[in-house]
């Protein structure tokens, strides 16, 4: 009885905790300077084994990362979709799930925005080839073709319309901009807006 109170229990940790700790990390520090080390200590573990249960490598967990996160704002994406008929409806929405995020969630949107994914995972799609950006690019298509957006190519329209809520979000990111991405949502939205509708 007094040996079992001696051994130390071994701290078991998820796949979940892992992804998430090492988020904050690629957030903060880069993909570069962020080692095993470093997720091993963030997740509270005294040695890698427990990361090497859930992962191979850094590579892996970047690999999973990445690919949870455009999961989720796919599914996001597909119930917004659902929501909303018009084009503006669900563009709106979009664009107030990406300023929540970055108010609730900043590494998320660092990480999709700021962090060079494509540098560190070579073997992924780019950006706007991932399935919840080909949505929101059909999005644009459907409100060129509902006459709601003026007649522009579709990734022309994408590109003006998020070239300013993407610039936006990382500003405040940045700390360009001081108040959170709250306070500056309903006029990105408008300008936005303002480049592709039809007048």
């Amino acid at each position: 009885m007094d040996k079992e109170k001696e051994k130390p229990t071994k701290k078991l940790i998820t796949q979940d905790e892992i992804l998430q700790a090492t988020l904050k990390l690629f957030a903060q520090k880069g993909y570069f300077n962020t080692s095993l080390s470093d997720i091993k200590d963030a997740v509270g573990l005294k040695t890698p084994s427990g990361i090497y249960q859930h992962f191979k490598n850094k590579q892996a967990i970047a690999d999973a990362l990445y690919a949870n996160i455009l999961d989720s704002l796919s599914i996001s994406i597909d119930d917004i979709r659902r929501r909303n008929r018009k084009s503006s409806e669900q563009l709106r929405e979009i664009v107030d799930l990406l300023f929540r995020l970055t108010d609730d969630m900043p590494e998320i949107v660092q990480f999709l925005l700021i962090v060079r994914t494509d540098e560190f995972l070579p073997d992924q799609k780019p950006l706007l080839s991932t399935p919840p950006f080909l949505k929101i690019k059909k999005i644009f298509q459907s409100g060129i073709k509902e006459g709601e957006i003026r007649s522009l190519d579709s990734l022309l329209a994408y590109n003006y319309f998020f070239g300013i809520i993407y610039h936006t979000l990382k500003m405040v990111l940045s700390g360009d901009l001081p108040k959170k991405a709250d306070a500056y949502q309903a006029q990105a939205w408008t300008t936005a807006w303002n480049t592709v509708v039809k007048k």
